[in-house]
C-alpha cells in the first residue's frame, strides 16, 4: 500500500465534498468524482444545526457561511390555518449551548463553499461510476467515459440511487414514501411584505387532512433576506414519478387550500416549483464490504424533515475520516469502526425525520444537536450498539 493512501469518493455533494476535504487535511490523497459537468447553483435550501456546523467548522467554511447565509433570529412552528404558535425555537439559547448556530443558505452555495476548500484538481466532472473491481491490493473504479482510477479506498457518498450501494448490495430501488415535496426559490421582492419571521414550519391537524399529513417550510435562503425558498411534505400516493418535474402553482394551491395567509401569499410570489418524490430506504444489513464504504443517503436516506440530512453526512464524514486516520494500517477495522459508530444513531434520525414529529412542540433537542463528531469518543465496535451520549460545548 502507499505511504500515502488514495481515497476515491464517489459523489461531489454535500457529504462527498465534506469528507474528501477532512481526509486530505487528515493526510490522505482524497479525490472527489462527480457525476455532474460543474457545480451549479440549482437545488433548494438547507438548513445546518449545531451538530452539523461542528463539522463544517473543521472543513473551514464557516466563516464565509455566516457571511453569506442566515442565522435565523425566529423560527416559528404555526397551525396550518390559524397560524397559531405552537413553538419559537430558542434560537440564541441553543446556539450558547451547543457552541454553534443554526444557519440557513441557499444548497448551492454550500456545495461550492465546500469545493472551494479541497486542493486544486482534486474535484473531477462528469464521472459516471459503472463498476468497481479488486486488482491486486488495490481497488479500480470505472466511469463511464471510459477512465478508471485505483485507490486504496473507495466512497460511495452518491446519494439515495447510488451506483456504489448497488454494486456492494445488489440492485434495490429506493421506495417510494407516499409523499412528494414541492419546491420552489424566488426572490423576495416578489412577496407582497416580509415575511412574519425569519423561518417557519406551518403543520396540518391530522384529524382535518383525514390522517394525512401535509406541511411546508418557508425561510429566507441568504444573509440579506432577498430570496425565499420553501418546501412541503405533502401525500402525494398515486403519483408514478421517479424524478423532479415542474408543475403549475395552482396545483400547489389546491394542495395548500385553507392554509394561512402566509402560505398562500409565498405560493402565490413563486416564479416556478417543482415537485420530488420522496424516496426512502430500509436500513441496511451493512454500511461497508472490504475497502468499500457508503456515508449519507447512500445508506440512510429520510424524509428532509427534521433538516438532518445534510447532518447526518457532514457527521458520516467527520466520523469516517478519523477512523481512517486512527486506523490507517487497518482499513477494513476502520470501516467496521465507523459503521459501529454511526449506525445507531443515524438509523434513529432517520426513523424521527420519517416521522416527523420533531421540534413540533417544545422539546429538548440535545440527544441531536449537542453531537460533535469531531470530538465524540470512538467507541469499539463490539460496545457501540447504542448511540454515544451527546455531547454539549
Amino acid at each position: 500500500m502507499t505511504q500515502q493512501q488514495r481515497i476515491a469518493v464517489i459523489g461531489g455533494g454535500m457529504g462527498g465534498l465534506t469528507a474528501g476535504v477532512l481526509l486530505q487535511r487528515a493526510g490522505f490523497k482524497a479525490t472527489v468524482y462527480e457525476q455532474a459537468k460543474q457545480l451549479a447553483r440549482i437545488g433548494a435550501g438547507i438548513n445546518i444545526y449545531p451538530n452539523g456546523m461542528h463539522v463544517l467548522r473543521a472543513t473551514g467554511v464557516v466563516d464565509h457561511l455566516l457571511a453569506i447565509g442566515q442565522t435565523p433570529a425566529t423560527w416559528f412552528s404555526r397551525v396550518w390555518d390559524t397560524g397559531e404558535l405552537l413553538y419559537s425555537q430558542p434560537e440564541a439559547a441553543w446556539h450558547k449551548k451547543y457552541g454553534e448556530p443554526h444557519i440557513i443558505l441557499h444548497r448551492g452555495d454550500l456545495q461550492r463553499s465546500l469545493a472551494s476548500q479541497l486542493r486544486p484538481d482534486s474535484i473531477q466532472f462528469d464521472k459516471h461510476l459503472v463498476g468497481i473491481e479488486e486488482v491486486g491490493d488495490v481497488l479500480k473504479a470505472t466511469f463511464a467515459d471510459g477512465s478508471s482510477v485505483e485507490a486504496d479506498v473507495i466512497i460511495g457518498a452518491d446519494g439515495v440511487n447510488s451506483r456504489v450501494r448497488e454494486l456492494l448490495l445488489g440492485p434495490q430501488p429506493p421506495k417510494y414514501s407516499g409523499f412528494v415535496a414541492y419546491r420552489s426559490v424566488f426572490p423576495a421582492s416578489r412577496l407582497s411584505r416580509p415575511l412574519d419571521s425569519d423561518g417557519c414550519k406551518f403543520w396540518s391537524d391530522d384529524r382535518h387532512w383525514a390522517n394525512e399529513d401535509r406541511h411546508m417550510i418557508i425561510y429566507y435562503t441568504t444573509k440579506a433576506k432577498d430570496e425565499v425558498y420553501f418546501v412541503t411534505g405533502s401525500p402525494d400516493p398515486n403519483w408514478e414519478g421517479t424524478t423532479p418535474v415542474d408543475v403549475t402553482i395552482q396545483e400547489v394551491k389546491d394542495h395548500y387550500a385553507g392554509f394561512h395567509d402566509e402560505v398562500q401569499r409565498v405560493i402565490d410570489a413563486s416564479v416556478q416549483i417543482s415537485k420530488w418524490p420522496l424516496l426512502t430506504r430500509d436500513p441496511l444489513p451493512l454500511w461497508s464490504s472490504g475497502r468499500i464504504v457508503l456515508l449519507g443517503d447512500a445508506c440512510h436516506p429520510m424524509k428532509p424533515h427534521m433538516g438532518q440530512g445534510a447532518g447526518m453526512a457532514f457527521e458520516d464524514a467527520a466520523v469516517l475520516a478519523r477512523c481512517l486516520q486512527e486506523k490507517r494500517d487497518d482499513i477494513e477495522g476502520a470501516l467496521k469502526l465507523y459503521e459501529a459508530n454511526r449506525q445507531g444513531r443515524a438509523s434513529k434520525v432517520q426513523r424521527i425525520s420519517n416521522a416527523n414529529t420533531f421540534l413540533k412542540y417544545e422539546e429538548d433537542p440535545t440527544w441531536c444537536f449537542g453531537y460533535n463528531a469531531m470530538t465524540v469518543p470512538l467507541q469499539p465496535a463490539g460496545e457501540a450498539a447504542k448511540p454515544p451520549q451527546a455531547e454539549c460545548a
